[in-house]
């Protein structure tokens, strides 16, 4: 590896919804539950259904988990102390939106006031994922050329397939809410911070956003951290999926910027990346997730997902043995692969009775549980 990138560090930033444990219904109580909890770790989001946590910067994979598996306890403990869940997921079928209210701060209440029904049904929840690279020109480079590897990350994420009670057919709708927002999607190809901020200058200047931190791209160079960051994802019920997810990002990162910067080979030529075809790529992911086809990166043709992701880990394998992560990475991919994913467990959960209060408490024991002892992530993170 080149040398800004042997020691990347990695962080995660998850966001939760808070539900009664009563009705298994979406609740705006962020703000009681953040005062039961460090300032330093946890904050209010836009709902004040959703409660955020952030890790910090970790090199192993390792530490990332047992930070995560903290962070979720600490959050679970606090709550289930005021008779509310914890549910890491993309949406939560059981809510009341006349009951949802904007959490009480300047900003969002200008989102709200602008944007009106996209922040009052802004009742989803993500993962981003931060990655070091501390030139913010190489940053900026890197953004465009990961586009097309990242709907397979997002099909790993899928956890969203109900909205407001109903079945949408999607496994991840959390996407297609999200995609409503003006600057979300794909990211054009840039070649220097300069342009970059020159043209959030002109969004901003143009009144569509208010400031540097709404431009919602599925990646961007973040505004306020020397990272670039992967905001396409679901919230993850199980966390051995966002560790898989960082561990390939960071590789993923790690291999485009030694190509920037080497001008080595890699396995698509980033001159032929079109926003278009990543856009489409990734509603394909947000529709089937694990259980259908993606599109191969590469070939730019439907293709088993199991196959497309398979393809992407052994591609991926010279970084992550440099840092490594080889192991546990295919390990975690192998398992993700071989069960059903979170929108098909969901599924499976509401067929055996019918019940979408039996949705809601399969993700809240998923989110409650440590990672199990005998998954490979679990037996490196007790090392």
């Amino acid at each position: 590896m080149t040398d800004f990138a042997e020691d990347m560090a990695v962080g995660v930033e998850e966001e939760f919804h808070i539900v009664d444990l009563a009705t298994r219904q979406l609740v705006p109580r962020a703000g009681l539950l953040l005062q039961q909890l460090r300032s330093d770790h946890f904050t209010q989001e836009l709902q004040r259904s959703v409660l955020e946590t952030g890790t910090t910067p970790r090199t192993r994979l390792e530490d990332l988990a047992g930070e995560l598996t903290g962070l979720r306890a600490d959050a679970v403990a606090a709550a289930e102390g005021l008779g509310l869940g914890i549910a890491a997921a993309g949406t939560v079928p059981l809510l009341d939106p006349e009951a949802m209210k904007i959490s009480p701060d300047p900003r969002y209440e200008q989102m709200l006031d602008d944007y009106q029904v996209l922040a009052r049904e802004q009742l989803i929840c993500g993962t981003q994922v931060h990655a070091e690279v501390r030139d913010r020109d190489l940053a900026v480079a890197v953004t465009h050329r990961l586009g097309p590897w990242l709907p397979p990350l997002l099909a790993l994420s899928c956890s969203s397939p109900y909205w407001m009670g109903a079945d949408t057919g999607y496994a991840s709708f959390r996407s297609m809410v999200w995609q409503r927002w003006p600057t979300a999607g794909p990211a054009e190809r840039f070649e220097s911070a300069d342009e970059y901020d020159a043209m959030v200058r002109e969004l901003v200047r143009s009144g569509v956003i208010s400031d540097p931190g709404m431009l919602y791209f599925d990646v961007r160079p973040s505004a306020h951290v020397p990272t670039v960051e992967l905001r396409l994802c679901d919230s993850c019920p199980r966390i051995d999926d966002i560790v898989l997810i960082a561990g390939l990002f960071r590789a993923l990162v790690t291999r485009e910027l030694h190509a920037l910067t080497t001008g080595a080979p890699t396995p698509l030529d980033p001159g032929t990346v079109r926003p278009e075809l990543v856009r489409a790529a990734s509603w394909r992911a947000a529709r089937s997730g694990l259980d259908g086809e993606l599109v191969d990166p590469v070939e730019g043709v439907p293709k088993p997902a199991r196959t497309v992701v398979t393809r992407l880990l052994e591609g991926l394998r010279p970084q992550l043995e440099a840092y490594g992560d080889w192991a546990l990475v295919s390990s975690l991919a192998t398992e993700a692969l071989d069960r059903s994913g979170s929108a098909a467990r969901q599924r499976e959960a509401f067929r055996r009775a019918g019940r979408l209060t039996d949705v809601v408490d399969l993700v809240l024991a998923e989110t409650r549980s440590r990672t199990r002892p005998a998954s490979p992530c679990a037996a490196a993170a007790g090392r």
